[in-house]
């Protein structure tokens, strides 16, 4: 089969199949099939799926099994993967895919897990030709895809990169399911008790090889502040932490076409009057309370249990189809050229959109990406997938990247 989604039978696991039914069916170009530990919800999932569905293959096998996942990538040519907390439930995965050339793509935003991966696996995925791809989903696709569109129109236009680029979040609407909020908890857990898990936390080329940068001071938005450039006042962006050093990734990766003085920096707008200010402060002042409140084991408990979503529980299908999201992207280069550009998504971010690009994902990379054309190892979306991705989610996934003006 090209493509396999493994945790079928999640909250987003179940959309990916959703979307991947309605795209592909089950005997088109693209042959798919689904797994999870269990035969019992596999079974229940395709009756959901409705008649189409009925000779979808189903494989069951367990995260830690590492027999029955040998025998499952033995099937696959890609292996999609929905099952979090990744750093509780993919390590497995991921050492069988990178031992058996078993290229595999993800959702996961735990940047100390991919961290820990890569030094773990990438020998092993060199040797073996696995592709492996994370963060697939609406963290890290549009800041890396729109980065790296951003960037070739730069290089069109003005001959040069930018070599300061600002992503700001329009605007968003959508909910969190209790996958990632799971997620999200056991990573502040595992700094909460680690100094140097927190440190590297904050690290924005915690994902690039360290022979491979000259790192310079990267600007972030930690509080309430003006951006003079958008002329609104700004508040942290929680999945900065994530999509950071992806991007820093991709450019390491390809060898600095965006520059070794490379800036990156995200951040969510609020307006330009005085509620602009106050929501600024707001969104700030709740995101670091969650954090002291998700630190500490008594905190941690009464959030997860009277506060935050379970895991398996996530929007509803009306509120997925009425979110949306719209980034915008502002590029400076050194001779003082500056760019503005757009990334839309008409679903709801986290899920809607995210089981969308994570479905063109894995189809991109098993039917667009030739082994010959893409070494074995650890990549990111842009590096991996770039323009093919980039015109099958316009085309399929409800996404569009477009330039605003240039200046």
């Amino acid at each position: 089969m090209d493509v396999l989604v493994f945790g079928a039978t999640s909250f987003v696991g179940q959309i990916l199949c959703r979307y991947l039914g309605d795209r592909h069916g089950t005997t088109g170009s693209l042959k798919w099939a689904a797994a999870a530990r269990s035969q019992a919800k596999l079974e229940t999932l395709r009756d959901k799926l409705g008649p189409g569905a009925a000779r979808l293959e189903l494989l069951v096998a367990d995260a830690d099994d590492e027999p029955a996942l040998r025998a499952m990538c033995a099937r696959a040519r890609v292996v999609i993967s929905t099952v979090g907390p990744y750093a509780l439930y993919g390590g497995t995965l991921i050492k069988v895919c990178a031992q058996t050339g078993t290229d595999y793509c993800d959702l996961t935003g735990e940047v100390l897990w991919i961290r820990q991966m890569i030094d773990r696996y990438q020998s092993a995925a060199r040797a073996s030709g696995a592709r492996l791809v994370h963060c697939c989903g609406f963290d890290s696709i549009p800041s890396d895809l729109g980065v790296a569109f951003l960037q070739q129109e730069a290089v069109r236009r003005f001959g040069q990169p930018c070599t300061s680029v600002k992503m700001r979040v329009k605007a968003m609407r959508g909910g969190v399911s209790g996958g990632t909020v799971a997620s999200m908890l056991n990573v502040i857990k595992q700094a909460a008790a680690d100094p140097a898990l927190r440190k590297q936390l904050g690290n924005p080329y915690l994902l690039c090889d360290p022979e491979s940068i000259e790192p310079v001071l990267q600007p972030m938005v930690l509080a309430p502040s003006w951006d003079a450039d958008f002329e609104a006042w700004c508040a942290p962006f929680v999945m900065a932490a994530v999509n950071t050093p992806v991007v820093h990734r991709s450019n390491t990766l390809q060898a600095h076409p965006y520059g070794m003085d490379f800036h990156y920096d995200e951040a969510t707008l609020t307006g330009c009057s005085k509620r602009g200010r106050l929501t600024a402060l707001g969104i700030t002042t709740g995101l670091g309370a969650f954090m002291v409140g998700a630190a500490f084991p008594p905190t941690r408990w009464l959030l997860t249990r009277f506060a935050l979503p379970a895991p398996g529980h996530g929007p509803s299908q009306q509120a997925q189809q009425s979110g949306f999201f719209d980034l915008h992207f502002l590029g400076t280069t050194t001779a003082g050229y500056r760019l503005r550009s757009r990334v839309v998504g008409d679903r709801d971010p986290g899920y809607g959109s995210t089981a969308r690009m994570v479905g063109e994902a894995g189809a991109c990379l098993a039917m667009d990406i030739p082994k010959s054309a893409l070494s074995g190892g650890f990549w990111t979306p842009a590096t991996a997938l770039g323009d093919r991705l980039l015109k099958r989610l316009q085309a399929h996934a409800g996404l569009s990247f477009e330039v605003l003006e240039s200046e």
